[in-house]
């Protein structure tokens, strides 16, 4: 399907990228759907290897989806699923990978031309003796593609056109890449039909806004904010603080860390001028360690203020501010970080407007690309 032609009421193709996401999604999961029989006659062989290693990997954004999906996949599908990013993959390859272990590398990218991206496929083959690729990719001309169509150990996976985002932060190829391997490795879980809920309920959160560029979570003189999550949760506060960090260039600062996490020193970065965001778990177990510390938050009365997000029916008891997701059935948390980032999105936009940035293009010197620039891949030296 070609991109969209019309811009925002922003003016903006990030608004127009945050809102396609239900849509997309649903598109990419449909097509998944009706081409299983590739996928697995590819895939299955794979999974049922001893020691199969499944990594993910990325740089930046797309990093960060093994971050989110990596626990709870390992969980449902009892594979040995790790999320490791190219960025570390290239500096130091001999830490991750192993020569005698079979691997599956599943490649995320919205351009497929990141620096380290492709230097990750060429290092995990030189490196490991067995070795198969999975890319996810919303770019059908990039390298990630077009190298796993001529590779016989590979295959590609291509997002909806759309979601190869024009704007320079990634909103509707991370979210769409991160549904469509949720897919891949659990169509039992995730699937077109169950997913339509998530779709629905993130849809309902993108309706509420009318004006992408009012507020989120309220509108204070915040000099900084901090993501807070646990699990899988902790990967869309460091993709959530990112996406702030990008929009605004740095002129709101950005923190992330776990809950319980956070009382170990990172906590001193809290004053008068810091907006905390926890995201709350659906897990009756972890969401106890979510609400001991957004209390305690509230009870040092020390940031200008502390927002909790969490699901209607699992609504903590505590005053202050607290945001509660659309009704819907009840979520996991993989499902629920689709419906934190659409908030954390529709706020780093909004963030940007607010500073007076462009969010098509936020970083005015140019020294931050949309597609990574001055990367040198040096040979393996072993």
């Amino acid at each position: 399907m070609p991109q969209p032609q019309t811009l925002s009421a922003t003016g903006t193709w990030t608004e127009e990228e945050i809102r396609q996401q239900p849509a997309s999604w649903m598109r990419s999961l449909t097509h998944i759907d009706n081409i299983r029989r590739q996928i697995d006659e590819f895939l299955q062989p794979l999974l049922t290897k001893k020691d199969l290693r499944i990594v993910l990997t990325g740089a930046g954004t797309s990093a960060f989806i093994g971050d989110i999906i990596a626990p709870w996949l390992t969980r449902h599908t009892g594979k040995n699923i790790t999320a490791i990013a190219t960025t570390d993959l290239v500096t130091n390859p001999m830490d991750y990978l192993k020569t005698d272990s079979p691997l599956l590398l599943v490649s995320f990218g919205r351009s497929g031309n990141s620096p380290e991206s492709v230097a990750a496929v060429n290092l995990a083959n030189q490196f490991v003796s067995e070795c198969y690729h999975l890319a996810i990719t919303c770019n059908e001309a990039g390298s990630l593609y077009q190298d796993s169509l001529d590779a016989d150990n590979a295959y590609a996976l291509l997002m909806p056109a759309e979601t190869h985002d024009r704007g320079f932060a990634m909103t509707s190829s991370i979210t769409t890449m991160m549904a469509s391997c949720l897919s891949v490795f659990a169509p039992d879980a995730i699937n077109s039909r169950t997913f339509h809920d998530v779709a629905a309920r993130c849809q309902a959160i993108l309706d509420g806004f009318n004006d992408f560029g009012g507020n989120v979570f309220g509108r204070e003189p915040w000099k900084r904010i901090v993501y807070l999550g646990s699990g899988g949760l902790f990967g869309a506060a460091r993709e959530s603080a990112l996406k702030v960090l990008e929009l605004t260039a740095g002129k709101l600062a950005a923190f992330y860390d776990t809950p319980t996490g956070f009382r170990h020193g990172p906590k001193s970065l809290v004053d008068g001028d810091t907006l905390v965001v926890v995201f709350i778990s659906s897990h009756p177990y972890t969401r106890q360690y979510d609400l001991d510390l957004l209390n305690e938050l509230r009870r040092d009365n020390e940031a200008l203020r502390v927002v909790a997000i969490s699901a209607g029916a699992d609504a903590p008891v505590v005053a202050g501010p607290h945001i509660l997701l659309p009704a819907a059935r009840e979520f996991i948390d993989v499902e629920q970080a689709f419906c934190f980032l659409m908030y954390a999105q529709v706020f780093a936009l909004s963030e940007s407007l607010h500073v007076g940035n462009t969010p098509d293009t936020p970083s005015a010197s140019g020294t931050v690309n949309r597609v990574v620039k001055g990367v040198v891949i040096h040979p393996w030296i072993g």
